[in-house]
């Protein structure tokens, strides 16, 4: 049966290189739109029928800019992958991006070929819990059950007592993470480094925030967590016997 064509929404006010970024996609079998801002972003993206596969966000937008475009897709439970196209030495932007809700970065100027790859790793990721067994890659922990809560990293659905979540990408790479690691300190440096490739000297305060919203997930009282601890000036500890 044949692969369904991906559709690919650039989101870039630079006008040559969106449409350098289109005749290139193009070529390589995509199909895909533009949008010269964020609104125009948000249309395509909640009209009905949209069904893009993947979004190239720029965060640098007239109006709305690229984190308030992820963001608002995300309360708007809209998980359509997000590659965010980010300004050279600026972390500050992929730390931004990923707690608005983006899964992926990549800065500026890029390579082509590294955008493509990229790109069409996203898509596999989502194409892992798709309804294709001879396709499907497998992984190691496809599903982590603990205190009554289920973490399903292949439909990227997370269920507690009264909870019901749908995972981004990232948010699922996050939390196999924590599983992979249960009862080991691991430190903000290094949730930077292996979860979210960013190496560079960075605030950590948006791992903070991130973790602040999974804690709301798996957690009966998140101000007062059990699963997810903090090990104060280090880094988390996850420990899903509770404590």
């Amino acid at each position: 049966m044949p692969q369904k064509t991906a559709r690919i929404l650039i989101v870039e006010d630079e006008t040559h290189l969106a449409q350098g970024l289109l005749f290139n996609l193009q070529a390589e079998g995509f199909e895909v739109e533009i949008a010269g801002d964020g609104e125009t972003a948000l249309a395509a993206l909640t009209s009905d029928g949209a069904g893009f596969d993947a979004v190239l966000l720029d965060v640098m937008l007239p109006g709305r800019d690229g984190f308030e475009v992820a963001r608002e897709l995300r309360e708007k439970q809209n998980y359509v992958p997000i590659l965010m196209l980010t300004a050279r030495g600026r972390p500050e932007d992929v730390l931004n991006g990923f707690a608005a809700g983006a899964d992926d970065y990549l800065a500026k100027p890029f390579d082509l070929s590294i955008l493509i790859a990229r790109l069409n790793s996203l898509l596999r990721r989502m194409a892992w819990h798709a309804p294709s067994p001879s396709e499907q890659i497998a992984e190691d922990t496809p599903r982590f059950e603990f205190a009554g809560r289920c973490i399903d990293f292949e439909a990227l659905e997370l269920t507690a007592p009264e909870k019901h979540v749908h995972l981004t990408l990232m948010e699922a790479d996050f939390l196999r993470y924590l599983v992979r690691n249960q009862g080991r300190i691991i430190s903000r440096k290094e949730l930077l480094e292996q979860v979210w490739r960013v190496r560079e000297d960075t605030d950590t305060r948006a791992i903070d925030n991130f973790v602040v919203r999974l804690r709301r997930y798996i957690e009966d009282e998140p101000a007062n967590p059990i699963y997810l601890k903090t090990v104060r000036g280090v880094g988390y500890r996850f420990i899903p016997e509770g404590e």
